[in-house]
């Protein structure tokens, strides 16, 4: 058989750029929108979440670890937007909800992603985010179906 030379590991971030360039986009686009995201929920002493959902389908959805949805549901408890009570059909089930506190705060969150989509896309033409969504679809379905995740959106 003939044996071929591995591809040397880049050791710098230049080298990175132009040997991974699409990974090395994804990876740099989606920290910095997240960090964005934080700056702009952080003004509401908020973090990206989701409410009105069993812990577990919680888990589930966000594609986290229990401990994960727990220290946060702790956290935004104390916080006093949220609220958990043992499902009366099943004591085994934990209801998230939000409070009246977690209800006001909501437009302001949705106000908060309104503006971090506005900066995201300032420089894209419409056609260029409708190209833009196909595109990251077209990258992420590959590899979410060899993690087995389904695709929430499509409910797949």
């Amino acid at each position: 058989m003939k044996k071929t030379k591995a591809e040397p590991v880049p050791t710098d971030s230049s080298r990175t750029i132009e040997t991974f360039p699409v990974s090395y986009s994804i990876f740099s686009l989606a920290r910095s929108h997240k960090a964005l995201a934080g700056i702009l929920l952080r003004k509401l002493d908020l973090y990206p979440n989701q409410e009105g959902l069993a812990e577990k389908m919680l888990q589930e959805t966000l594609q986290v670890d229990h401990s994960t949805v727990a220290k946060s549901i702790k956290r935004m408890e104390a916080a006093g937007l949220l609220a958990s009570r043992k499902s009366d059909q099943d004591k085994r089930v934990t209801l998230i909800s939000l409070t009246d506190r977690g209800k006001e705060i909501h437009q302001k969150v949705v106000e908060a992603w309104a503006e971090l989509e506005r900066r995201t896309i300032a420089s894209l033409a419409v056609s260029e985010q409708a190209a833009f969504v196909a595109l990251a679809g077209k990258l992420e379905a590959p590899i979410r179906d060899q993690l087995g995740l389904v695709d929430n959106d499509k409910g797949v």
